[in-house]
């Protein structure tokens, strides 16, 4: 680390808007330094981030300074152990070049870490039919808000298989005073009209995924992922989603841009589930006919599947990162 003059931390702030502040531990990082600047030169690129003393924090703390809220959620993800400044996993985050805001409840939200470690042809033989536009599609053991993603959709040559960027538009009230649209990575309250704008079959989708992440929150655990899957060997199965074309900022080094953009639905926590996250968890779809309901069904009726899953139908695979 090194101390900032005013004018070299006016260009970090600039430059890097995004702020993850850390406790630096009694005797220091030690080679955890090396560790953490290893993983930003080769996950998020030379150049692209700067680390440095944060003594606004009170006490002995460190920034790492970041492009965006993408590149904070996978240091986090990453990192999991260390100590935030304010001694939370995740305290609130502010840009002075952006003007916005982000709280904990924005990194640490339902699910915003899944997995889909299967081959594509488990997904192709689901569906007859399906029109695959994906390519090559690799294991994707960690997929985060913001990133490509392969979903399933109605199209008017039938049933496709295709990549769309994670996160639909907000709400215009969330909006207000920001420049750039962070998505929305999932939906609970399916009676606003934002969202039932979305609902029909045509906007409709499933998610494909063979494990999802909750952050637990119960009191005296480790602030780290917990990794739930229908069983060991963690089988495909499908959130409830839908999906949009939007154009938007959403970072402000890209500009404008349109995107085909997804989110999935959310409701109660199962028993399961809800011992170490209890706000909600993703509406998980298990079996062929409850995919093609979501698909093809009316509005209403499909609706009837925004529930929690089976006490016993899921199970905890793994804790920390994947």
């Amino acid at each position: 680390m090194v101390r900032r003059s005013t004018p070299t931390a006016k260009t970090d702030d600039a430059a890097f808007p995004v702020r993850v502040k850390l406790r630096v531990p009694p005797r220091g990082f030690g080679m955890r330094l090396d560790e953490i600047h290893w993983w930003l030169s080769n996950e998020v690129g030379s150049g692209q981030y700067a680390v440095h003393p944060a003594p606004s924090m009170g006490g002995d703390a460190a920034a790492v300074h970041l492009l965006d809220v993408e590149c904070a959620k996978r240091f986090l993800a990453h990192f999991h152990d260390l100590t935030l400044a304010d001694g939370t996993l995740c305290p609130s985050y502010s840009s002075p070049a952006q003007e916005a805001q982000w709280s904990s409840v924005d990194f640490l939200g339902v699910c915003n870490l899944y997995s889909m470690t299967r081959a594509q042809d488990a997904i192709r033989q689901l569906f007859n039919g399906i029109e695959d536009t994906t390519g090559n599609l690799p294991a994707l053991p960690g997929i985060y808000p913001d990133q490509m993603a392969p979903v399933v959709r109605n199209s008017d040559q039938g049933q496709e298989l295709t990549m769309m960027r994670w996160g639909m538009p907000p709400p215009a009230f969330a909006m207000k005073g920001k420049k750039v649209e962070r998505g929305v990575t999932n939906v609970r309250n399916t009676a606003s009209p934002h969202w039932r704008r979305w609902l029909g079959i045509q906007n409709r989708c499933v998610v494909p995924f063979t494990a999802f992440s909750e952050y637990d929150t119960r009191p005296g655990k480790d602030k780290a992922p917990v990794w739930f899957a229908l069983n060991e060997e963690q089988p495909l199965a499908f959130f409830a989603g839908i999906w949009t074309q939007w154009t938007s900022v959403r970072k402000l080094k890209e500009g404008e841009t349109t995107n085909e953009l997804f989110s999935f639905l959310t409701t109660d926590a199962n028993e399961t589930v809800g011992e170490v996250h209890p706000k909600a968890m993703p509406v998980i779809l298990t079996d062929k006919t409850n995919v093609e309901t979501w698909l093809s069904a009316p509005t209403d009726e499909a609706l009837k599947l925004q529930r929690p899953l089976s006490d016993d139908a899921l199970m905890i695979v793994e804790n920390g990162p994947q």
